[in-house]
């Protein structure tokens, strides 16, 4: 798990969110990273559930 950490923070450190700097990723800590990584892709999440065939409430 550390080096999955450690590979989304040098991502983010490649290329910050707007705002944001490198400086700002490196100082973060694991749980803050995690927590900003899931609302920055927050929108993916369900984006292969949208027209499920068959499923659909009236």
């Amino acid at each position: 798990m550390k080096t999955d950490i450690e590979e989304l923070r040098k991502k983010y450190i490649d290329n910050p969110p707007e705002g944001m700097t490198p400086k700002d990723i490196r100082n973060m800590s694991e749980e803050e990273l995690l927590d900003m990584d899931y609302f920055l892709n927050e929108d993916d999440l369900f984006a292969d559930e949208a027209g499920v065939e068959g499923f659909y409430i009236f």
